[in-house]
């Protein structure tokens, strides 16, 4: 029986063979886009999974109540360590701090102490740990102990890739590494490379026991500075224990522990919370090691667009089927008279609907095998982090194609199996005609696929309109041509002599040595005392450490005053308008002059200046209070701003090998890095870019598979109407009357679908521009667009068959008669 269906499901799809491609391509591009954005989800959605205690371990993080933005942060005071020791016994052993390192050099040192080899590792590679850390993160031991190998000062544990990349591939247990070419590690273990799904990535773990020699970014016991790769992890119980502990009652008791540790002033505001580890990944609040956030909001929609998409295939399936459907009504009409009962034709229309899905299944997996790397740079997936060949995969795509049959198959298996056979051997069943039931479903399916279409364009315009304005958005200062380089832990006289070495360049205009650039993802808050008070406020300043250069080299403006003198520590102070305002003046004259303490520091230093309001984060949040000052043991970027006509790419590589050269010389143990500030402020966004190409991509697929099923649709139409269209022409019709006679219906679905998707698109664009501080406004003309774009392509894809039913002979079509 099952070989018979078979048979006739193939000789059927070879009769109707164009249609059978048309349907083919539409439900291979959307399972291939359902198979990869599965991927995608899954990935996103096993970040952290894989440590077995993930779900009772937890992050602390601090927030302030007085906030009017959902801000945390998630580094926390060194000395909160050895205090929630001592408060909460039950988690001595159960609580540690991972420190982090960021863009620093390891080298490996050869004979007579020479290093040999440098390394410049970036951010999520390195990191301070406790034993403790191994009792929460997971790690497959090859060589070491996680109980032994941190114990002692001065020890390394490294990942295989790290170990082969440092020493090769022998053995390392027992030889050294010296971190940014002051502290010597031996190496004591060796563990497998972490998951790619993980917001704790490290793989060289230093000694915490290191840290105090080594020289952390504040005091041991400072509770008020925070560094932000200081962040603590804790685990929780889940079952009854000796001193059961919930996160709720955790919760509670943290009121009491920072109201205990930090000063009542500050204790008024401040809050530390329990975030979960299977949370981190998810939660856009908040930075984590990986640097990667992916919101819950942002996977959903991933999977709806999917859905979407499979739906627009399916509906294609439906639309061509039903519109066949006269063709095969003397078929229905023989095999009901010689016995067939409905059943069985229903099972032979779904047995031609599943093979056509088969063939899209195998297709679609060889189309999602070869976009895999392509999709996995698009949606930053590391390498080995998804494949297709897995189990669950399998098990996905097979389930997907039960879906497939079901959703395309089951409506036109029932219509075609519900035939009359009496009238549809006498031919009196029509394909179309006012009132029809599947002429109205076919108009309501066109409808809904472009409805989806447009919902995806009108998405993707406002998306490259906001894009657009992250890249042309007046930050305060400039952004164009200015190249960053990294700073070393120096020396006396080092600055100096670098800049001595640099200036005169041709292509160098000017340069500033400071902390940051004006907008940086590394940023140093701090609490102040205005004036005679004797109390902070409930808010902090960004420090900006600086050199008297820095105004200049990156277009700030000055509003009042002047730059403050040049100094190697804090002596007078610039602010910016959000900070003059905040202190209660109107005019940057009134506060110059004006005294206050910043960093904890009891002398009062005059503000001598106010710059105009510069971004010092990204679009995402407000314009925060920043105080500009000399400060020379904070600087750690080198700002060069290019000279005008020396930004070609020949004159810029040549700077750059010039720069190179010096920056060896002064800092000869260390590796130089650069970076352009534009690129670096592009980075900002790399979430919101990967959405906007994703709609793009997504668009364009939904939208190719509508105007296939739409071509299909308009074919048949031309192919089951050439009689009328003859009749037409001989009494009188014009090309233009038949062109639009096949065109007008369908312009005006798709000006219906318009009206339908263009208030969810409003709604669903307008939530995601609420994550901006800095947004554009959503305009009438990216509707238009949308409906222009849609009806463009409509009319394209109807176009070639109208044109060529409107250009037939009439005699042909009526010769028959």
């Amino acid at each position: 029986m099952f070989k018979s269906y078979f048979t006739t499901a193939l000789r059927a799809l070879k009769r109707n063979w164009s249609y059978s491609i048309i349907n083919v391509l539409g439900l291979t591009l959307s399972l291939a886009c359902c198979l990869l954005l599965f991927l995608a989800i899954r990935y996103e959605l096993s970040f952290d999974k894989h440590n077995a205690h993930a779900e009772q371990t937890y992050r602390l993080i601090s927030g302030n109540r007085q906030s009017t933005e959902d801000r945390w942060q998630a580094g926390l005071p060194l000395p909160a360590l050895p205090a929630l020791r001592n408060d909460f016994p039950s988690l001595k052993h159960d609580v540690t701090m991972v420190y982090r390192l960021a863009n620093v050099v390891v080298s490996v040192r050869g004979r007579a102490n020479v290093a040999t080899k440098k390394f410049q590792e970036g951010d999520g590679v390195i990191a301070f740990a406790e034993p403790e850390y191994f009792r929460l993160f997971d790690y497959t031991w090859k060589n070491g102990s996680p109980q032994t190998s941190l114990n002692n000062p001065n020890t390394v544990v490294l990942s295989e890739r790290m170990a082969e990349k440092y020493f090769g591939a022998g053995n390392p247990i027992g030889k050294t590494l010296r971190v940014e070419n002051k502290t010597d590690f031996v190496v004591t273990g060796v563990v497998q490379e972490p998951p790619t799904t993980s917001s704790v990535p490290f793989s060289v773990l230093l000694s915490f026991a290191s840290l105090k020699q080594f020289g952390a970014s504040t005091n041991w016991d400072d509770w008020q500075s925070t560094y932000g790769g200081a962040q603590i992890y804790l685990k929780l119980p889940n079952a009854p224990a000796d001193q059961p502990m919930a996160a709720a009652q955790m919760d509670k008791q943290l009121a009491a522990f920072v109201s205990k540790y930090h000063k009542p002033d500050d204790a008024r505001d401040l809050i530390y919370a329990l975030q979960p580890l299977t949370s981190i990944h998810f939660d856009t609040r908040t930075d984590n090691y990986a640097k990667r956030t992916v919101s819950k909001e942002m996977i959903w929609a991933m999977a709806l667009i999917g859905l979407f998409i499979l739906v627009t295939a399916c509906v294609n399936f439906v639309n061509l089927a039903t519109a066949q459907a006269i063709r095969r009504a003397k078929e229905v009409g023989v095999r009901k008279v010689l016995g067939s009962s409905r059943g069985q034709l229903v099972r032979q229309f779904l047995g031609e609907t599943g093979v056509l899905t088969a063939l899209s299944m195998v297709l679609a997996f060889i189309v999602a095998q070869a976009s895999l790397p392509y999709v996995g740079e698009l949606l930053n997936i590391k390498p080995g982090g998804a494949t297709l060949f897995d189990p669950t995969v399998i098990f996905f795509l097979c389930v997907l194609g039960i879906l497939t049959t079901t959703l395309a198959g089951f409506y036109p298996a029932l219509v075609l199996s519900g035939y009359q056979p009496i009238l549809a051997l006498k031919g009196k069943i029509r394909a179309s005609g006012r009132g029809n039931a599947q002429l109205s479903l076919r108009r309501g399916l066109i409808v809904g696929q472009f409805a989806i279409s447009q919902l995806l364009i009108i998405g993707t315009i406002i998306a490259y309109s906001q894009m657009k304005y992250f890249r042309s958005a007046d930050l305060g200062y400039s952004r164009d041509a200015v190249l960053t380089v990294l700073i070393p832990e120096k020396k006396p006289g080092q600055l100096e002599s670098l800049k001595a070495k640099l200036t005169g360049l041709p292509g160098i205009q000017s340069m500033s040595f400071a902390m940051t650039t004006p907008s940086s993802s590394s940023n140093w808050t701090t609490g102040f005392r205005f004036g005679n008070s004797d109390k902070e406020p409930d808010y902090g300043v960004l420090m900006r450490p600086a050199d008297t250069a820095y105004v200049h080299t990156y277009g700030l403006r000055l509003l009042a005053g002047r730059m403050y003198q040049p100094a190697d520590t804090i002596r007078e102070l610039v602010i910016n308008e959000a900070f003059m305002k905040r202190l209660g003046f109107q005019k940057p004259e009134q506060v110059i002059g004006k005294l206050m303490t910043v960093n904890g520091e009891e002398m009062k230093k005059p503000i001598v200046g106010v710059v105009k309001d510069f971004n010092a984060f990204s679009l995402h949040q407000h314009i925060e209070p920043s105080v500009l000052t000399s400060y020379r043991d904070q600087y750690r970027s080198l700002g060069i701003k290019l000279a005008a006509g020396q930004t070609s790419p020949e004159a810029i590589s040549q700077l750059l090998k010039t720069i190179e050269t010096h920056w060896n010389a002064t800092f000869p143990d260390f590796v130089f890095k650069y970076s352009f500030l534009d690129e670096t402020l592009a980075n900002f966004y790399k979430t919101e870019e990967r959405m906007y190409l994703l709609f793009q991509l997504l668009a364009g697929i939904a939208i190719f598979i509508g105007c296939l099923g739409l071509y299909g649709v308009v074919a048949f139409m031309a192919e089951t109407r050439t009689k009328e269209v003859g009749i037409r022409k001989a009494l009188g019709a014009s090309t233009a009357h038949i062109f639009g006679l096949f065109t007008f219906d369908f312009v005006k679905l798709v000006l219906v679908a318009l009206v339908l998707s263009s208030p969810i698109a409003w709604y669903v664009m307008n939530q995601w521009l609420q994550k901006f501080a800095y947004k554009i406004d959503i305009a009438w003309w990216m509707f238009a667009l949308a409906g222009l774009l849609a009806v463009g392509v409509a009319l394209l894809t109807v176009s070639f068959q109208s044109i060529k039913a409107a250009l037939m002979n009439p005699v042909k079509s009526l010769r028959s008669e």
